[in-house]
């Protein structure tokens, strides 16, 4: 993987652990030469985790629809800004450029952001490694509803297996690096994906 789009809030929430880990990300994917692809914020864990990629050298891309421009108090520094006319552009954008998505703690728009790229997964229109970096157990109640998902057949094992959970930067990383793609569901033909 040489570029990956991280979703993850504009705030820091209460867990110091959690922006810890997301600078550490950061170090970690420049050290990898993984380009990060993200919110362009720099506040909250977003600037975190891009200062984490700036200070050791990494490239870091921020996507950002020109609305949030003043309201999530863009990055100034990054290795480029892209600004789009709005979200739905933003969420196309970020997965272009990217070739794996990880999700780290944040509000109602990480999951939207991350809940529509494992859908476009589950429907076969792309094939790209999925993790949660899952500080602290921040998503532990989440993957536990996912699991009641499976229990009560609205959702398959093998859908929910194409997410990649660890607590662990390193392991997580690894996991993705060697994430085999599920087939395209048997429901959907070739030319509709």
């Amino acid at each position: 993987m040489k570029s990956i789009v991280v979703f993850c809030g504009s705030s820091e929430g209460k867990d110091p652990a959690i922006i810890a880990e997301a600078h550490r990300l950061g170090k970690t994917m420049a050290g990898q030469n993984i380009r990060l692809v993200y919110g362009a914020a720099r506040i909250g864990v977003m600037g975190h985790i891009a200062q984490g990629v700036l200070e050791n050298g990494g490239e870091a891309i921020g996507v950002i629809p020109d609305f949030l421009m003043l309201r999530e108090v863009y990055h100034s520094g990054l290795t480029e800004l892209i600004i789009t006319k709005n979200m739905h552009e933003r969420k196309l954008k970020m997965h272009e450029l990217s070739e794996g998505i990880i999700m780290l703690p944040g509000g109602y728009g990480i999951l939207e952001e991350f809940f529509e790229m494992i859908t476009w997964a589950q429907l076969g229109l792309h094939q790209k490694p999925i993790g949660i970096l899952n500080t602290n157990g921040f998503y532990d109640e989440l993957l536990a509803m996912l699991k009641k998902m499976i229990d009560q057949q609205f959702l398959k094992q093998a859908n929910f297996d194409m997410i990649q959970v660890d607590d662990d930067i390193e392991a997580l990383l690894e996991k993705m690096k060697n994430y085999k793609p599920i087939a395209v569901p048997k429901w959907l033909k070739k030319g509709q994906v």
